[in-house]
């Protein structure tokens, strides 16, 4: 915990979910969340991530939802917190135990995640590890369906939001910042059709909890 962090009492929500779009502000806010509370910090999108980067290395087609679902049954995800790393990471993501923090967010991992979390054997095979540490109290969680699907009992539930354009940019800096070859345009488009895929998606759709919660733009 940090030192002056204020200490967990009955007017603390012990467990907050924040929801939103992909390079929405939300992975910021909820880790400065977390440090200022002395909470954990659990960006639930990295496991999604990280079986889909599985997917893709592995040679598992990202179409095949039951070889998917097996390879989040089977290989050990976890995220860890951040240790001495100086390269920007709020958390360490491994798979398999290899450190994956900064592959799950390569484009090609961008362009399939949706598919891949979309699956419900995929999701159930994710679910009650989320939830486990969910219920546990104390925690900042970020995701996608926080406080519809995983934690709808969630103390306090935040819905940031920012448009395509302004979220595209964020994800280009970000590209750039690790010398990677970024395209404002592609991230744009990618951007946009992960949006339409997710609004509208059947499993766990990307939208604003019911009351009590507040949006942010």
């Amino acid at each position: 915990m940090n030192v002056g962090a204020p200490q967990p009492s009955a007017a603390l929500p012990a467990t907050i979910a924040i929801d939103g779009p992909a390079a929405s502000g939300k992975s910021t806010i909820g880790h400065a969340l977390a440090q200022r509370l002395g909470y954990l910090y659990f960006d639930t999108g990295v496991v999604y991530r990280a079986v889909t980067w599985l997917a893709l290395t592995r040679g598992v087609p990202i179409s095949d939802e039951v070889a998917v679902a097996q390879l989040a049954l089977t290989v050990p995800i976890d995220v860890v917190a951040p240790a001495d790393a100086c390269d920007g990471r709020l958390a360490t993501v491994l798979a398999g135990g290899e450190d994956v923090t900064w592959a799950v967010r390569q484009p090609q991992v961008d362009a399939n995640v949706s598919v891949v979390s979309a699956y419900p054997r995929v999701r159930d095979a994710l679910k009650m590890h989320q939830r486990r540490i969910g219920h546990a109290g104390r925690v900042v969680m970020v995701g996608r369906d926080i406080g519809t699907v995983i934690m709808p009992d969630a103390d306090l539930k935040i819905y940031l939001d920012a448009s395509p354009a302004e979220r595209a940019r964020r994800r280009c800096e970000e590209g750039r910042e690790r010398g990677l070859p970024v395209s404002y345009e592609e991230i744009l488009a990618a951007m946009r059709r992960r949006d339409a895929f997710d609004s509208g998606r059947r499993t766990a759709r990307c939208c604003r909890a019911r009351r009590p919660g507040c949006g942010l733009d």
